[in-house]
């Protein structure tokens, strides 16, 4: 008897590979199974999963990444046939990662002190242990591997088939041969799903489309970034030198030579290849709705090169022909990250897509969106997934670009601040032109080219890469002593500006935020002492679960009319949550980072240099400290705000476009008399973590305000939203700083564990050189019998302990004197 299709669901998931399959999973474990509805055009797996090669490695620098492949392989290596009776077919084979250069051999130092953090079984070998496990691969040039013994591949339509059958087992329906048609939101809010078999209305909707996500995505007014790319593997005929095998061979991965992986398939050889020039992106408008099982043509143009190497390295394939050829679609976003989380400016539409690993990041992903949708947070940083990430800027055109350049980049090194340049620039301030002729390399933040550093003394004007210190580092020490000692300037337009007014406006960021809102707001009657500036306010934004969503600043500018300043990769998540959190106040909320730019002016004679500029009192008396007023510089009027992310005298100045050069322009020429100087984020991030300063990297949706260490920041005695569970909360970590031990030549990255009396109690956030002091510095969550300051302990970093004690102050400035201070204070 056949079942009638059901009219509503609380989720209703689109898709049927691996992700939107490892969701519906996820959610049945969370408790939603009962009302989850799963629609599949076609038959499970049948998109890009059924043939994807399978293998999952702990070999990755991600640390939150890292949390989920080692969860995928527990789960993949019994966990879930336990549960589900299904059979998965994982091969335990273990895999190195080899490297040919000292650059590899850095990046490998770093993953394992990564995987160090998160108690990988992984480690550093030569090639002697590599040959001893796989005496088939020609080792030429290689100086050493990553192994990591516990990985190995799994037929990806057997693990789908099993969570399937897991998800069924909590009440989730599956309904196969169900084509979606349409996807809209009803004024109630709730989503309404059309089908080729009737309509469900649902709470929240789940686009796990894959290579349909995109143009699924248009049906509800979404720009959902990702380019379908396609990749080659290739299986050989049998190999007889396996045929007599007990054992399988690890997984080589091969990123110089073969640009790819190799494996044993059975007694077959594989061989699978990311070409590193002339990639193929395919489905620029749509893909092809009949697309099942669908594999293209194999250029064997494209990927000759590799192949032949890969002939070479392991030349018992050589006079092997090759028996099977997949050239299938993958979906590639700009960056090369998933989509996992809400889609922008809009309430309950999920992302579940764009993910070129499915089976090796799967999985664990889902499972941190099912938490998502469930319990308000997920357990690791999102900001690497969340579909709000990117702007109106990244049009079709741009998406293929980007998804072009990924693919390329897929076996390179993954350097620190690797700088990606396709594209670019999308969406310059109104100085770049200006500060790229004075040789500024800019990074790209949300779309806006940010200048990072400045190329002086005969240094190119191009990214120098490196797991080590290079030339840039003496730079950036350069541009810091310049801000402490006299003066630096630096554009900051990429900043998030929003503009919140309205008769409600107070009521609802103070329902929102866990500090004490501003009070005092220019020309106030609550204005004393002649101080007419409004008041600036740091604070933080948390979920309901308690946790951070973002920290801001607020700066009263009436009595109604707030301006927030936040990183700019959280514009949309900022709009969403002031927006969804509504219940009926009259507010206008104002996106002004497109029309709106920004200069922070800093160091002990930033009052000299913005004094010559303007007739305002910019004494203690006339601008107090974290205070803000309208003055006229170059003839406009511009916001100044008194504060400094540096740690020094300084004010930050917002304007609209059309004022920034010109401002600019009279600042540096006033600047001359006191050897002013540009700088840039490298710089920034070095005076903020002098400073103990946490930024973007400490303040995550994983911790709460009391686990990060920022209850100063929190009021007890009022309400706002995750109050209760901020401030009433089971402390498994606390947010540490440390200094280590300096080596002057490779100060860490983030991730590093960190040990206590030889036992791993955490991982590094964020590490920098601070040259004012002379030390390493990080931030670290540790367990909090090791945050106590003077607590000795020791990070890995490229796999070698340092020693490292935990701060109780700023390494710098620990009285905080000489940004609230009348005169110069000597640095």
């Amino acid at each position: 008897m056949a079942t009638e299709f059901p009219s509503t669901a609380r989720v209703v998931i689109v898709g049927g590979g691996v992700m939107g399959v490892g969701l519906a999973y996820h959610l049945g474990h969370e408790g939603w199974g009962a009302d989850t509805v799963l629609l599949e055009k076609a038959e499970l797996t049948s998109g890009s999963t059924w043939h994807a090669a399978g293998q999952i490695t702990h070999s990755t620098s991600s640390f939150g990444l890292g949390k989920c492949v080692d969860y995928n392989i527990g789960l993949y290596s019994g966990g879930l046939e336990a549960e589900t009776g299904q059979p998965v077919t994982w091969h335990g084979c273990g895999s190195f990662r080899l490297a040919y250069t000292e650059d590899e051999m850095d990046w490998l130092r770093h993953t394992l002190s990564v995987g160090r953090s998160l108690r990988f079984n992984i480690e550093l070998v030569g090639s002697e242990k590599v040959r001893a496990l796989h005496p088939f691969y020609n080792l030429d040039g290689v100086l050493g591997a990553l192994h990591t013994p516990d990985d190995g591949h799994v037929d990806p339509t057997n693990v789908t088939m099993a969570m399937a059958a897991g998800a069924r087992q909590k009440g989730v329906r599956i309904i196969r041969q169900c084509r979606a048609t349409n996807i809209t939101q009803l004024p109630s809010g709730e989503w309404q799903v059309e089908t080729d078999k009737g309509t469900i209305t649902a709470e929240h909707v789940v686009n796990a489309g894959g290579t349909y996500a995109r143009q699924m995505g248009e049906w509800s007014g979404l720009q959902l970034p990702m380019t379908s790319m396609t990749h080659h593997y290739f299986v050989t005929e049998p190999v007889p030198e396996f045929a007599d095998l007990d054992t399988e061979l690890p997984v080589i991965r091969d990123d110089k030579k073969v640009s790819g992986y190799i494996r044993m398939e059975q007694k077959r050889g594989l061989i699978g290849i990311y070409e590193k020039e002339n990639p193929n992106s395919v489905w620029h408008d749509h893909c092809p709705w009949d697309y099942e099982n669908w594999l293209f043509d194999a250029d064997y143009d494209r990927v000759m090169p590799y192949l032949e190497e890969s002939l070479n390295r392991m030349p018992i394939f050589a006079e092997l022909g090759i028996q099977r050829e997949v050239h299938g679609a993958i979906s590639h976003p700009p960056d090369g990250n998933p989509l996992i989380g809400p889609a922008p400016g809009v309430r309950n539409y999920w992302c579940c897509c764009g993910t070129q690993i499915g089976i090796g990041w799967g999985p664990g992903l889902t499972r941190e969106l099912a938490r998502w949708m469930v319990h308000g947070a997920a357990d690791i940083s999102m900001r690497d997934y969340d579909p709000r990430r990117f702007g109106s800027y990244a049009t079709k055109d741009w998406q293929v670009i980007k998804a072009e350049e990924d693919y390329c980049l897929r076996h390179e090194i993954p350097f620190p601040h690797f700088n990606r340049l396709a594209g670019r620039p999308i969406k310059p301030s109104p100085l770049h032109d200006l500060l790229q002729s004075k040789r500024a390399v800019h990074e790209e933040v949300y779309g806006f080219e940010r200048p990072r550093w400045f190329a002086r003394d005969g240094v190119a004007q191009e990214d120098h890469y490196s797991f080590n210190r290079t030339v840039v580092d003496t730079l950036v020490a350069a541009e810091v002593k310049a801000v402490r000692e006299t003066v630096g300037i630096m554009d900051v337009t990429a900043f998030t500006k929003v503009m919140v007014e309205g008769p409600d406006a107070y009521a609802l960021l103070d329902r929102l935020t866990a500090n004490r809102m501003p009070q005092k707001y220019p020309s106030s009657s609550e204005a004393v002492g002649g101080q007419t500036g409004g008041s600036i306010t740091l604070t933080h934004m948390l979920n309901r679960a308690g946790r951070i969503e973002l920290e801001t600043t607020i700066v009263r500018m009436a009595p109604d009319r707030f301006y927030l300043v936040c990183a700019a990769f959280f514009e949309q998540r900022l709009l969403d949550h002031l927006d969804q959190h509504r219940t009926g106040e009259d507010v206008t909320i104002t996106a002004l980072s497109d029309t709106w730019s920004a200069l922070s002016l800093n160091g002990p004679l930033s009052r000299d240099v913005l004094g010559a500029c303007t007739d305002a009192d910019l004494s203690n008396a006339g601008f107090r400290w974290l205070s803000a007023q309208e003055i006229t510089v170059a003839g406009y009027k511009i916001w100044a705000f008194r504060m400094s992310y540096a740690g020094e005298l300084g004010w930050e100045l917002h304007m609209p476009f059309a004022a920034c050069l010109d401002v600019y322009n009279a600042l540096w020429a006033a600047g001359q008399a006191h050897g002013i100087t540009d700088y840039g984020s490298f710089a920034m991030n070095v005076m903020r973590m002098e400073k103990g300063f946490k930024g973007a990297g400490e303040l995550t949706n994983e911790v709460t305000l009391a686990e990060a260490d920022v209850l100063r920041f929190a009021r007890t005695d009022k309400d706002y939203l995750g109050r209760d569970k901020t401030l009433n909360t089971e402390l498994p970590w606390v947010c540490a700083y440390l200094a280590i031990e300096a080596d002057g030549k490779t100060d860490g990255h983030g991730g590093e564990a960190v040990l206590l009396d030889g036992q791993v109690v955490g991982s590094t956030a964020s590490v920098a050189y601070g040259p004012t002091v002379g030390k390493v510095l990080a931030f670290a969550y540790v367990k909090p019998e090791a945050a106590k300051p003077g607590t000795d302990l020791q990070v890995i970093i490229h796999g070698q302990a340092r020693a490292a004690r935990v701060l109780g102050e700023p390494a710098y400035d620990p009285q905080s004197v000489k940004p609230r201070t009348d005169e110069p204070v000597p640095a």
